[in-house]
């Protein structure tokens, strides 16, 4: 999609269960996963790729400082409105190449994103060193469809990482259909890596 696409759709974003959260049971899912995979104490999380802001809000709630980067200004509108008073900073950019300094963030938080960006094995690089030492990124990707599935595979991923961090382990999240709202057929992870 272009980036005038992604405006067009922040209005109804947020109406997918996985997108928006308001279903409180597909919210508690969610913020269960974020506890189990971010710092326990409160840390710095960039969110690339935030679309409205559904994570950077549960991450805030955990008492997390979030800085959320969308190319869509429509998207971070919506998610300024929705973290509005809470620590947290939303900027327009690339994900693929942030406006944010290095080494400033404890985790990298990436949903659904790094699919559709080309050559993901530079992104991760450059990823990495936006974070400081001993931090991690949580990338939840997946490979959607079937006839003609477009996506990551979860091992791919991990062997992509695996270079970069000490320690990297795939959580399947296909068979949890409290996350999306629905039973869901395709592949669907996360790949928590930790430097």
């Amino acid at each position: 999609m272009t980036h005038t696409d992604w405006d067009a759709e922040a209005a109804t974003f947020d109406d997918e269960p996985d997108h928006g959260l308001r279903d409180p049971v597909v919210r508690e899912a969610w913020a269960d996963r974020l506890r189990s995979w971010l710092p326990d104490r409160p840390a710095d999380i960039l969110d690339l790729g935030c679309g409205t802001g559904s994570l950077s809000l549960l991450a805030s709630e955990q008492g997390h400082r979030v800085t959320g980067v969308d190319a869509s200004p429509a998207m971070v509108e919506h998610a300024r409105s929705k973290l509005a008073g809470r620590a947290a900073v939303f900027l327009v950019g690339d994900a693929a190449a942030p406006p944010v300094g290095e080494e400033r963030f404890d985790v990298v938080l990436v949903r659904h994103v790094l699919w559709t960006l080309p050559d993901p094995a530079r992104l991760l690089r450059h990823w990495r060193g936006l974070l400081r030492a001993g931090g991690r990124m949580v990338l939840v990707e997946g490979v959607w469809g079937t006839v003609s599935p477009a996506g990551i595979p979860a091992d791919t991923l991990a062997a992509l990482l695996t270079p970069l961090a000490g320690d990297v382990r795939v959580e399947r999240l296909s068979g949890d259909a409290r996350l999306w709202g629905r039973e869901v057929r395709d592949e669907r992870y996360a790949v928590l890596a930790r430097l």
